[in-house]
């Protein structure tokens, strides 16, 4: 059975009573949340994880780190160092990315050195079959996609991203809307060149129930795509992006109702004003499940510190209701990233994530927090460090200031308002 599958059953599985001890909850509170949907736990039966987490309402928020070759670049112990990295920073999964000929390989290796839920984007793999094939996207039959869901869902994978929203419906709303950036999801624009290729609806979206078959046999979470998120500020909330959170909804019912968790996917590019008004629109139109977003960016004038504009949208997509933020790297929009920007990017989401749980008064957040208020005032530099998002650059900062064995730290010396007021208090 599915993890939705015992829940309808009322049959608390190891893994709802692993998540309701992360999340310090009971298990009739995940239990009743995978009943309804609201709550997803990733974990394909083909898979042992060393940790398993829950997304979903009133769940800590999550993070996912994209890691991935290109065609360009393709080096396996870099995409492990990465995972790696990803990992130690925090992320709670990753998402396998990668294009080019060691895309196996790459899947592989993650899957087995992964502690923590794995995704993918099985359309990827397709087009790259396709193409060693001497095919363009254009030529695949449904066959092929299956072929490649199938074969993933085989390996391990714990969620999918698969763009059944795409129709021809919303990508004529797109064509017709005028948009400044068109579609900048990868396998969104697979589906429409083959939509216009062919002159037929989309074969994800009419062969659905096909793919939920084979999610459902491995327990796959599938993570509905948003292929026409918006690419521009400018583009947010337009009516291809409605459209297709439209049908989003319908088939998040369809797959519920076969025993197949959900979370959905969302922008993108999305100006401060509309972000908590994207969050409840998806909450409303898809049933309450898990919002996964990418960022989401609220500016498109950030190269090089875009991390930065994804946290700033992550923390309010997050207390507005989101579950699982997508972390965004620095050197989003200009390259493939590096170690260092696998760790940069899941620091920022996590510092947003951090954030809103706060806000919503997560008891670990604010018991954390108020750690960390202590131990400043108490100027215990070693609870400071251990209580900092990032353990390892708090640490290096303290000890290359050169303050010695001095209480204080260098930003004010011997005139330390903490110090002088504490000196008082006693």
């Amino acid at each position: 059975m599915t993890q939705r599958d015992s829940a309808l059953k009322n049959i608390a599985t190891d893994e709802m009573k692993s998540v309701a001890l992360y999340e310090n909850v009971s298990v009739e509170t995940i239990l009743e949340g995978v009943k309804s949907g609201k709550i997803a736990i990733p974990c394909n039966v083909k898979r042992k994880k060393k940790k398993i987490f829950g997304i979903g309402e009133n769940l800590s928020v999550k993070i996912n780190a994209n890691i991935g070759s290109s065609p360009y670049h393709m080096d396996i112990e870099e995409e492990i160092l990465k995972l790696k990295t990803a990992v130690d920073a925090g992320a709670h999964s990753v998402m396998d990315l990668s294009l080019g000929s060691k895309i196996k390989a790459i899947r592989k290796r993650v899957l087995e050195e992964s502690p923590v839920m794995v995704g993918t984007v099985p359309i990827y793999e397709t087009g790259f079959n396709l193409s060693t094939a001497k095919k363009d996207i254009v030529d695949m039959t449904i066959k092929d996609f299956l072929k490649t869901v199938e074969e993933q869902a085989q390996s391990g994978v714990d969620f999918m991203t698969i763009h059944s929203g795409v129709t021809l419906a919303s990508s004529e709303r797109m064509f017709r809307e005028k948009r400044v950036m068109n579609v900048v999801s990868r396998g969104g624009s697979f589906l429409i060149a083959w939509m216009k290729h062919n002159g037929k609806e989309s074969p994800l979206y009419e062969n659905y129930g096909e793919i939920l078959d084979i999610l459902r046999e491995y327990d796959v979470t599938i993570s509905l795509g948003d292929g026409m998120r918006p690419g521009a500020c400018a583009d947010a909330t337009d009516r291809a992006q409605v459209e297709e959170l439209i049908i989003l909804g319908e088939l998040t019912q369809r797959a519920l109702d076969r025993g197949v968790q959900v979370i959905i996917e969302g922008p993108g590019h999305v100006p401060l004003s509309q972000v908590e008004m994207n969050v409840k629109l998806m909450k409303r139109l898809c049933h309450e499940v898990p919002f996964y977003v990418l960022g989401p960016l609220v500016n498109d004038i950030s190269a090089g510190y875009d991390h930065i504009a994804g946290a700033i949208g992550g923390a309010i997509a997050a207390y507005s209701g989101a579950d699982f933020l997508c972390y965004v790297t620095p050197s989003e929009h200009l390259r493939l990233p590096s170690a260092e920007d696998v760790r940069e990017g899941v620091t920022a989401s996590l510092i947003a994530a951090f954030s809103a749980d706060l806000a919503r008064k997560k008891p670990y957040a604010v018991r954390r927090n108020r750690e960390m208020s202590e131990a400043r005032r108490n100027l215990d530099w070693d609870r400071q460090i251990k209580c900092s998002v990032d353990p390892e650059k708090a640490m290096r900062y303290r000890n290359e200031s050169e303050i010695g064995e001095n209480s204080e730290c260098t930003m004010c010396g011997e005139f330390c308002a903490v110090k002088r007021l504490n000196e008082l208090t006693e």
